[in-house]
């Protein structure tokens, strides 16, 4: 039995409202075990014999059939997560940035959005600091009180990476690592 993280892409924004309280029992009714869930943005830890691309296609079945919407989900196996987690360079409390992991289950998708990101240039240019921490994960910063509107994150934010990314605060990815390894 190995221990996955599973992040939710899109829950309680723009109308899909899910309440943790409800998530962990329909999680363990599909048959995982173990569910934890952290935070209000679709962040669970939890069991399972399956590997992880059979994690996240019956994450998704489970989440489409109790909760009646389109759902996406990044699957990462709990000590990978934690190493890559580990490998931020960025600091995670900073007055000035906030530090973001773009987590993805497809890594040709993460290729891009890395492509796409670098072509920026650097914060120093009006681009984004930008480092690969892993084939399913990219670390950024943006300036504190301007995430929404950096060009990273106006990137990211396209159709095309709905259904394969999702980002998360720094802070937020710590607290997941902690629960995880519990």
């Amino acid at each position: 039995m190995k221990t996955y993280a599973v992040f939710l892409r899109g829950i309680n924004v723009g109308g899909i409202n899910i309440k943790m309280a409800d998530l962990k029992p329909a999680l363990s009714a599909c048959g995982f075990s173990g569910v934890k869930t952290l935070l209000a943005s679709g962040n669970v830890i939890l069991s399972s014999d399956l590997d992880t691309p059979d994690v996240k296609s019956s994450c998704e079945n489970c989440l489409r059939e109790a909760f009646g919407y389109d759902a996406w989900v990044v699957v990462l196996e709990a000590a990978i997560f934690a190493d890559l987690v580990a490998a931020c360079p960025y600091p995670a409390d900073d007055k000035t940035t906030h530090s973001y992991v773009t987590l993805s289950s497809d890594t040709t998708i993460l290729d891009e959005l890395f492509e796409a990101g670098s072509a920026l240039g650097t914060s120093a240019d009006g681009g984004v600091d930008l480092t690969r921490l892993a084939p399913e994960a990219l670390a950024w910063l943006a300036p504190a009180g301007g995430t929404l509107n950096s060009p990273f994150s106006k990137i990211t934010a396209k159709a095309r990476y709905k259904a394969t990314t999702t980002t998360r605060n720094l802070r937020t990815l710590i607290k997941v690592r902690v629960a995880a390894a519990g």
